[in-house]
Parts: C-alpha cells; structure tokens; sequence
C-alpha cells in the first residue's frame, strides 16, 4: 500500500527520495523556491498539503496539536536534524503518533561550522571585509584558537565534536553538562565544571544544549557579565538560549568581546527582528542564517535517516533508539 510523505524541509535530496519511493511512498513536496524555509508556508497551504499526508519530514515549521487532531492519518513526524523544540510532543504521543529526529545527520557539519564562527570573530573576518570595501586596507590586531581556553556549554554529540576538532588547536577544554559524562571527558581531556566557572574562565563560550524551559535564556545578563571582557560567544544551538537584548547591551558596552551567532530569536518571532537586526550591523558580530547543519553531507545523512525512520514505522516497526523521541502507538493500544 502507498503511503504519503510530505517533504517541507529544505533541500531533500535524490538519493532519501528515491529511498522512499523503494518502499512504496509517494513524495510530496510543498514547491518553495530553493533554501526557502517551511516556515514561510501559510497555515492554510500547510493544512492543505497535510491533508493526504501519512508522514511529514519537517524542518523548521511548527507541529502544533490542531495540526495533530486535524490529520488523525498523519503518523509520522521525522525531523530532519535534532531539534525538535517546535513540536508538540505531549500531543503527538497523546494523540498515538511517533516523533523522531536525526541524530549524527548534521552534527559533523555544525561542528565545523562552530570552529569557523570562532575563528571568524577572532580573525575579525566580517570587520575587515567592510573596512577594505570601504578602501580601509589599515592592518588592525586580532586572536587566536590556539591554546585559549573554550567552554563548550552542553557535552552531547555535538559538543563532544566540537572537542574533538578543539584538539587540534591545543584548547584547554572545559565543559557543562546537566548530565556529566566523567568517563568521556577523562578520557578525551575535557575538564568537567560549573556553569559560572565555566563563564568566568573561558576565552570562547560555546552553546550545544536543547532549548528547554530550564535553558531558555540561560545566557542573561547576570551570565553576560561574568564572563571575560575578551570572551568570544558561539550560538548553534537555538535562539532561544540567549537573552539577545543583554546580549547586544553587553557588547555595546565592551563587556564582551565578540559573537557568532547562527540562530536567532527572530527566526521564529518577529518581535525580536529588530535586535537581530541590531547584532548584526556590530563590527565585532558574526552571523550566518541557521546554517550550520546545512552541509550537503550533512543534510543528505539526516534525510536519509528521517527516510528510514519513516519506512521503520510505516512496516510496524522502531526507529533507531536514538532517533525516537515518542511513540505514541504503545499508548494507543
């Protein structure tokens, strides 16, 4: 029996496609222009489009309870990395469906992408471009990786990459975890501590947590203050994990040194643009537009695991342990 997949995350390639088709699935996509986000679609167009849907790989779009109790058909919600803060996950286990993320799909490529945002604040990449094309060729100081000190707040698969690469560069590495995993960091030379240690001796200070009401803006401005007037801030994670209006007080003020920032409250709220907006026009500023997980590998693995996920759930199976988040059949039975 054919089964309906709706696709709305981005750049869904051939390859997962095909895998779907291979298994009896029709593949649906919503026809956005090339990089445009889910969370463009109207809520009209996506209740249109969920309407035949048995499966939905999501991006960044909202999975909301009315979505849930609308298409009682639709089983699956696949999301296409590890994030999975916009989907209503009470409801979909409530309501008998299954949740499952992507894990180890972009995680390689947000670590790299980590350590190019620190060296782009330290090497002040995005100032110099503005001042020469301005005819500002003047040579000004800047920082290294080497040798500093990096706080990576949040040690899971990708925090632990993130250490891995830091070793090239001889970082002394220290690490928050609600969950601290003693073995791994004896083992890797990650230095387990608190979260105002970690603020206070830092040089650069990474996020790789879930955004959660624990850790929404746990990055404030009684955080902001504690740490060095030199630290570098890194944000891969979620928007959400930092109070961005401290955030941009902070670096006005020169308590701080710098940010890269992939993620933004303004993502999702357009309340916050306006303080996106600010950020970026600072000198000592780094942004990219959410795309740290966005490597063409990256992307072909986590949709290829969102496929498999599906299929494993469409011929009465489990996803991969690590890839489910609820399933909410054992409830309905």
């Amino acid at each position: 029996m054919n089964r309906t997949v709706l696709v709305t995350a981005i750049f869904f390639d051939e390859a997962a496609n095909a895998f779907l088709k291979s298994h009896n699935c029709k593949v649906v996509l919503p026809g956005l222009g090339p990089g445009v986000p889910d969370t463009t679609l109207s809520k009209e167009r996506m209740f249109e489009l969920l309407r035949d849907a048995d499966a939905w790989i999501v991006g960044t779009a909202p999975v909301t309870r009315e979505m849930l109790t609308s298409f009682p058909q639709l089983l699956v919600l696949a999301k296409r990395g590890v994030g999975y803060d916009q989907v209503d996950v009470a409801a979909a286990k409530e309501l008998g469906r299954v949740v499952t993320i992507a894990p180890g799909g972009n995680g390689p490529s947000v670590a790299d992408h980590t350590i190019a945002l620190m060296l782009a604040v330290a090497r002040r990449i995005s100032e110099f471009r503005e001042r020469m094309r301005s005819g500002n060729w003047s040579v000004q100081p800047v920082t290294e990786l080497y040798r500093k000190t990096v706080g990576l707040v949040g040690l899971g698969r990708i925090g632990r990459a993130v250490a891995q690469r830091l070793k090239g560069f001889e970082a002394t590495i220290l690490a928050f975890d609600v969950i601290p995993d003693q073995s791994y960091a004896a083992a890797n030379g990650v230095r387990l501590v608190d979260l105002p240690f970690l603020l206070r001796e830092s040089d650069y200070i990474s996020l790789h947590l879930p955004l959660t009401p624990a850790s929404r803006n746990l990055i404030d401005q009684a955080a902001l203050a504690c740490m060095k007037e030199t630290a570098i801030l890194v944000n891969t994670a979620r928007g959400g994990l930092i109070d961005e209006a401290a955030l941009l007080q902070a670096l006005r003020a020169g308590k701080i040194g710098g940010a890269a920032l992939d993620v933004f409250l303004g993502e999702q709220d357009a309340a916050w643009r306006s303080v996106a907006d600010e950020l970026m026009s600072l000198p000592n500023v780094v942004v990219t537009p959410h795309v740290a997980g966005a490597s063409r590998e990256g992307l072909a693995r986590g949709n290829m695991l969102a496929a498999q996920a599906i299929v494993a759930v469409f011929d009465g199976g489990t996803p991969a342990a690590a890839c489910l988040v609820a399933d909410g059949r054992l409830r309905a039975e």
